[in-house]
């Protein structure tokens, strides 16, 4: 049996939820893994049911204790990480949701949000959110709900409660005990002052939105509670790390200097940097908390495209082309080139730069000789393609050349991606032997809560590389291939 102090860190994603337990150097112990049902009503509208996320975290937990036969009075502390912007409310006396759970992919709000804009608001919510007016963001969720259910009387006379996923974990994890949220998770609601920190009323009033209904703000590294009646874990374990998914990867990267990039191939692509004390606004890129320590904040720009992976499992769900994600680089490899075939994976609208919830995706320059391994290929180049202007840009709205870019997530096992995605952004890229960073990265957080970690700038000295991917395409084919998906972009 597994001794500690060891972390369990709680890793709750759109498709599942991973719970990875570390040992004090943070490598790998044990791993569990339980899927999240999703479902999409109507077009464009994707959401979860709360209890489902809850229950996905429950097995997950239990697959990672038998599999490293830990016992569970080693684990020193949790760490929590997850789907941003997915928006919940519940009850606070019963502490059951209300209503379902909208995903932070929906674009059910998108008349919400030009309403916001036709008030002439979407300069206000920039300069005081640094986002932008977009169904991605969970204020005009929580607004949608309210309004939907007719919860507004409940939710000013203080009965419910609203939380990001890392709030709703927090909740059931503490026994109902703790309403709170980190900087990183507030800072993608369009309710939280970026430069402050803080909830804004001036946030709240446009969208209608209770005070009564928020979680407390509190540090990435804090003690938020300990574990109250959670199956299979003893009461009393400190919960003391939580952040968004994106920023716990920049974390667990060790990317803790300003200039540092990573890449997360998920469900979607996400690509941030570290800006350090500034807040640079950028038209078409998003600017964040990268994390809060001590009280005092780190900032990121940020660059979102709603498909990555998703594209992979749609080729797979809906077109049969593939039995498994994993079949996508043996079929793209069956040939040398896509063969003039392009992929735009706007499958839920363009995130950034370009923030159009209107756009569709698709595929262009079929003909009688595309084969499927053509189809394969071009979507694995279209989702290389869609981070090649985000990085760009990153680099000219922080005035920092990017000397490399760190990459993780399940996609970027997939080698073919990787090598092509170094070659059209002509950086290179450096994939980590331990790809679930963004685990990683919340017990780093968690660990630097109970004092087992005490200097993070120790932490790019801890990461272990797997591959460096070292541009190898010729300028005239990347002219090329950045000319097309200019012409892609514009016919989507």
């Amino acid at each position: 049996m597994t001794q500690g102090p060891l972390l369990l860190s709680i890793d709750q994603g759109t498709t599942g939820s991973t719970v990875v337990v570390f040992d004090e150097r943070f490598s790998v112990v044990s791993r569990g893994y339980a899927e999240v049902r999703t479902r999409y009503p109507q077009p464009g509208w994707v959401e979860q049911d709360a209890g489902d996320l809850w229950d996905s975290v429950v097995r997950a937990i239990a697959e990672a204790l038998s599999q490293g036969e830990i016992s569970p009075a080693s684990i020193a502390a949790i760490g929590v990480t997850n789907q941003r912007e997915t928006t919940i409310l519940w009850d606070r006396r019963t502490g059951e949701p209300v209503a379902e759970a909208i995903v932070w992919q929906c674009r059910r709000t998108e008349g919400i949000c030009q309403g916001l804009r036709d008030q002439g608001l979407s300069d206000f919510y920039h300069r005081s959110t640094g986002l932008v007016l977009d169904p991605y963001f969970s204020g005009t969720k929580l607004h949608w709900l309210l309004n939907r259910h007719h919860l507004g009387a409940r939710a000013r006379a203080g009965e419910l409660a609203f939380g990001t996923v890392d709030s709703w974990l927090l909740h059931r994890l503490t026994g109902g005990a703790v309403h709170a949220t980190d900087s990183t998770n507030a800072s993608r609601t369009l309710l939280m002052n970026l430069r402050f920190g803080q909830w804004d009323d001036a946030l709240l009033e446009p969208l209608g939105i209770p005070r009564a209904l928020l979680p407390e703000i509190h540090p990435s590294s804090h003690r938020f509670g300990e574990t109250r009646g959670v199956p299979g874990l003893p009461d009393g374990i400190p919960i003391t790390g939580v952040l968004g998914d994106q920023q716990a990867a920049l974390f667990g990267q060790g990317a803790i200097a300003e200039g540092n990039l990573k890449c997360t191939y998920g469900t979607g692509s996400f690509l941030v940097m570290n800006v350090g004390r500034r807040v640079p606004l950028s038209t078409g890129l998003l600017s964040t908390v990268a994390w809060n320590l001590g009280g005092e904040l780190t900032y990121a720009l940020e660059g979102s495209a709603f498909v990555a992976g998703a594209a992979v499992q749609w080729l797979r769900d809906q077109l049969g082309l593939i039995r498994s994600a994993a079949e996508i680089e043996t079929l793209a490899a069956t040939v040398p080139d896509s063969g003039g075939v392009f992929f735009v994976p706007a499958l839920t609208g363009l995130g950034a730069p370009h923030w159009r919830p209107e756009a569709r995706g698709l595929f262009w320059g079929l003909t009688r000789g595309t084969q499927k391994g053509h189809l394969a290929r071009a979507v694995l180049e279209g989702v290389a393609l869609q981070n090649l202007e985000l990085v760009r840009l990153m680099e000219t709205a922080a005035g920092v050349p990017v000397p490399h870019v760190c990459v993780d997530g399940g996609a970027s096992r997939n080698d073919l991606l990787m090598q092509f995605q170094a070659d059209v952004i002509e950086r290179e890229l450096r994939r980590p032997a331990n790809i679930e960073t963004t685990a990683a990265g919340a017990a780093m957080m968690a660990a630097l809560g109970i004092g087992l970690l005490t200097d993070p700038e120790r932490l790019p000295e801890m990461i272990r590389l797997d591959r460096r991917f070292i541009p190898a395409m010729d300028q005239e084919r990347v002219k090329y291939y950045i000319d097309q998906w200019r012409l892609m972009v514009a016919k989507a």
